[in-house]
């Protein structure tokens, strides 16, 4: 085994989940190649940019999800992507929640909106579905709209006569890459403030 095995096999031992699951981290999307990198999908690409800060992979099936456990703040955190597809998210979210015991206000979910622009997000501790299938499936099945939340900017339709459809299952424009990256790395920080109970602050620090 090499020095650089031995040093990651630390860093993951050390990193272990370990005690109850505290906080449920989901991030919105549709499953399947198809869907990949489409702005519909932004909580399942914040999720993966979280996973690699965090050194895991979100595989496991479970909660008709793919989850991981992983500790943020000190607090180990259930990390998820459902695989029932937008507009049935709430099945996975609330399954989660039932099992751990998890009340809405320690369940933090990431999505789409076209109300902002990409590169910007938007904290919030609660509030409507905004016209969002995925959080009015989860609010349904919940009976919450107390979960709070990171809205990732993706940029409103070219003009009112566009498809939405068409427009949030479409890719985001090349010169979104850059602005996209830090946005990433603004929600993942903002998460680790959120599970730590610091919310003003993550509001405060990354709300654009």
């Amino acid at each position: 085994m090499s020095v650089f095995d031995i040093f990651k096999k630390l860093e993951s031992e050390k990193n272990a989940p370990v005690g109850a699951v505290e906080y449920i981290v989901c991030g919105l999307g549709n499953p399947g190649t198809e869907y990949e990198n489409t702005r519909h999908n932004i909580g399942f690409m914040t999720i993966d940019s979280l996973c690699e800060k965090l050194g895991v992979s979100c595989k496991k099936l479970k909660f008709k999800s793919l989850t991981c456990d992983a500790m943020i703040s000190g607090k180990r955190c259930l990390i998820m992507k459902p695989t029932t597809f937008m507009n049935k998210s709430g099945k996975a979210v609330t399954e989660a929640m039932k099992f751990y015991k998890i009340p809405p206000e320690r369940c933090i979910i990431v999505f789409d909106d076209i109300s902002l622009e990409p590169g910007n997000l938007r904290i919030r501790r609660k509030g409507s579905d905004g016209g969002h299938n995925g959080i009015k499936n989860i609010i349904y099945l919940s009976g919450s709209d107390a979960f709070p939340r990171i809205k990732m900017g993706v940029g409103a339709k070219p003009h009112p006569d566009y498809n939405l459809a068409d427009w949030v299952l479409g890719h985001f424009k090349k010169e979104d890459g850059e602005k996209l990256e830090k946005c990433f790395d603004n929600a993942v920080s903002a998460i680790e403030l959120m599970v730590d109970g610091k919310i003003n602050e993550a509001m405060n620090k990354y709300n654009s």
